[in-house]
């Protein structure tokens, strides 16, 4: 509600707030509170009216005996900077049960939120800012520390969850957009994501791409909406022109962090100048982010925006001598031959030396690129041998994570060339080196029920080696248990799960074959015997299913099932052994794999057999090798399967979960958190066109999994002896 709107204030309103500021005077809270109601309420009541400054008074004196004086003191000019940006009475109530509700839930907390009001509600909605008191108040609930944190915005989910939910004029609100202007203006549909939360500063702050898509800031500070979306358009197209025109990486060599910087600029001016020759409008986009001055003291940062500036606009007019020197470089070679990528390595070696040469300082870590739609530059650079600073993942594949590999370097060469095609750099995972062991490290979303929100990049995953075990007893199984294999393999085999395909010129069918009736109708009308087989019908004659086997190997699997000697584990080994060998009599692509997590920033991941390798005695090692332990973080390891189950090419897919509990981790108090958070996986990934299934191993829990992957999803097995009774309704659900 604005200021200058004239709010109506009742006959008595006076005596009202002479009553109300009397309490809180006489109440003892001290002269600053009582000074900032005496000052602030008419100032309310004149902007949102006699009700909310009433209201306000009595929510002083709570706030001055639960909490603090000094939030008590902050809550009325907070109070006024909400009444000014907020629109309407029912806004402004709902803010104050906001406030309210973290009186008496996080104390603590209250000068912290109220602190920082006004920035929240410049960049959030009603919504979004009663979503953050939610968050803020279940953080509480597992740490009072990082709580205050979250309120006072230092928190890193704090400010990804800003970043994510003012989308208003963020990367979330232009994301469709931008993806259908790439694919028009250059033909290429890379992914595009956001810049995780934490990557440094300066590459949150402009584009980047390569490994596999294009990172783009969540916002643009000071620039807003039309603005902002010009400028996201300028910088994707930017990204587009490096991938048609560069088309080879430049090696770093021995060369300095000013020499990669200029020779950089001076690539971004080509790849511009020879994209504007073919669509002249990209000029205009590009150079009205360009507003670099002449003059000035000279600063390497400033210099080089002014050539940047110099390259894209003719009309511009710089006095300094190494601008001009590199406008008349840049030129001379463009009347040459600008599609040759080297110029730019020349051009910027002779620039940056000069630089150098002049004694400007220049700070490689907090440098960002000069005009603000350019790209960070480190796609176009080949580290060789040396180890990149940053690596930021790309999964095409995924929405919600983020891949890195670790890897050390063993001797060997690599498995593949990351850049050995420079129009694949838009389709594979980034690598980054480290010295600890092998393994892939995955950031997954998870979902909080509490505050309806997803929480980016939440949890870690890793992919640790499997464990070596006897396989003799698994093979011994096997061997005893072969008619349970043989029914297996002809139920596996039988089930029609393909698509559905057309036969024509059927005896009897579901309707007519038109080619056929035709074919009929003239045999006829020449005194032929007509063929009468002429109708046609659908059916499924093939087989086409992939299988990912995913076992729970937390700690309560260690426990004996009753009456038995047997574990829940060694159930869960048998078990899948048993459906292994009938996959792998059907022909069937499967695979196995494990998990258990010990927190969110531990959720282990084990390979068993991945799909393109044999179900063989090595498997089988690996199958008998898992042991128990650690906790059972559901949704995160339904999230990484579905990454290997959505790159398989079958009619239908299969994600078969084989557990005996809850979802559960030693950082999770709330028993229904997981079991949301792994809901909410199984439904995206449901609408990827993956079907889940669970089978519950000797457990009361049913009711869990009933909830997770729904009642027709669910079935309970207390012996191996049940599986080919079970595994009957698994597979009528995918011929459905």
């Amino acid at each position: 509600m604005s200021a200058s709107e004239k709010v109506l204030l009742p006959s008595d309103w006076m005596d009202q707030w002479r009553n109300a500021y009397t309490r809180i005077d006489q109440a003892g809270y001290g002269e600053a509170v009582s000074s900032a109601y005496r000052d602030s309420g008419p100032q309310i009541a004149a902007v949102a009216g006699a009700d909310f400054a009433l209201r306000l008074g009595r929510m002083v004196s709570d706030a001055a005996i639960r909490c603090d004086r000094r939030a008590a003191a902050i809550l009325c000019g907070s109070a006024l900077e909400a009444a000014q940006r907020l629109s309407g009475p029912n806004e402004m109530a709902q803010w104050m049960q906001a406030i309210e509700s973290v009186i008496t839930a996080a104390p603590k907390a209250v000068a912290a939120l109220l602190e920082n009001t006004n920035a929240l509600l410049s960049r959030l909605d009603m919504e979004g800012f009663l979503t953050f008191v939610r968050m803020g108040i279940a953080v509480g609930r597992r740490s009072a520390e990082r709580q205050l944190a979250f309120f006072r915005l230092v928190d890193l989910e704090a400010r990804q969850f800003l970043e994510h939910t003012s989308a208003s004029n963020g990367f979330h609100a232009f994301e469709g957009r931008l993806k259908l202007y790439l694919s028009a203006v250059w033909g290429i549909s890379p992914p595009i994501r956001e810049t995780p939360p934490g990557a440094p500063e300066n590459m949150r702050r402009r584009t980047g791409f390569g490994g596999g898509g294009i990172r783009l800031p969540p916002s643009f500070p000071g620039f807003t909406g039309h603005d902002t979306l010009a400028l996201y358009r300028a910088a994707i197209a930017h990204v587009g022109a490096h991938h048609r025109y560069t088309t080879r990486l430049f090696p770093v060599g021995s060369l300095k962090s000013l020499q990669l910087a200029v020779i950089s600029l001076i690539e971004d001016a080509r790849v511009e100048r020879l994209a504007t020759r073919d669509m002249p409008g990209l000029n205009r986009l590009w150079r009205s982010f360009h507003v670099a001055k002449a003059g000035g003291a000279p600063v390497a940062i400033t210099l080089m925006a002014r050539l940047s500036r110099a390259l894209a606009d003719p009309t511009y007019v710089d006095t300094d001598g190494w601008v001009e020197k590199g406008r008349a470089l840049f030129e001379a070679a463009a009347q040459d031959d600008l599609t040759d990528q080297s110029l730019s390595r020349r051009i910027g070696g002779l620039l940056g030396n000069d630089l150098g040469q002049m004694r400007l300082q220049f700070d490689a870590i907090t440098y960002v690129v000069q005009p603000a739609y350019r790209d960070d530059n480190l796609g176009i650079w080949d580290p060789g041998e040396q180890t990149p600073e940053v690596t930021i993942e790309m999964d095409e594949m995924t929405s919600g994570a983020r891949i890195e590999r670790e890897e050390t370097d063993d001797g060997k060469p690599d498995d593949r060339d990351m850049q050995s095609d420079p129009d694949q750099r838009f389709s594979r995972a980034s690598i980054s080196i480290a010295d600890d062991a092998a393994s892939v490290v995955a950031h997954y979303h998870e979902y909080d029920y509490v505050v309806g929100k997803t929480r980016p990049d939440w949890c870690t995953l890793r992919e640790l080696q499997t464990p070596i075990g006897d396989a003799q007893p698994i093979r011994r199984f096997e061997e005893q248990r072969d008619d349970i294999v043989d029914r297996l393999s002809s139920l596996v085999r039988s089930a029609k799960i393909s698509r559905a395909e057309r036969l024509r010129r059927q005896a009897e069918g579901e309707y007519l074959d038109m080619d056929a009736c035709i074919e009929a109708s003239i045999s006829s009308r020449v005194g032929e015997v007509p063929d009468f087989r002429v109708y046609g019908r659908s059916e499924r004659r093939s087989h086409d299913l992939s299988v990912l086997v995913l076992l729970d190997v937390s700690q309560s699997t260690a426990d004996r099932i009753h009456n038995k000697g047997e574990t829940v584990l060694d159930l869960e080994r048998l078990s899948v052994a048993l459906l292994a060998g009938a996959l792998s009599a059907a022909d069937d692509p499967f695979a196995i794999a494990a998990f258990c997590s010990d927190t969110r920033e531990d959720v282990r991941y084990f390979r068993i057999k991945d799909f393109d390798t044999a179900y063989d005695a090595f498997a089988r090692s690996r199958l008998a090798g898992i042991q128990s332990g650690l906790s059972t973080r559901l949704g995160t390891a339904i999230r990484h399967a579905g990454v290997d189950l959505s790159r398989c090419q079958t009619h239908r897919r299969l994600l078969l979960v084989v557990t005996d509990g809850e979802p559960s981790d030693v950082d999770v108090d709330d028993s229904r958190y997981l079991v949301e958070d792994a809901r909410t996986a199984v439904h995206s990934l449901n609408r990827s066109g993956i079907d889940t299934f669970c089978v519950v191993l000797d457990s009361d829990v049913r009711s869990y999994a009933d909830r997770i992957f729904g009642r027709r999803g669910t079935a309970a097995l207390a012996s191996v002896e049940q599986l080919p009774m079970q595994l009957p309704a698994i597979f009528y659900r995918l011929t459905r």
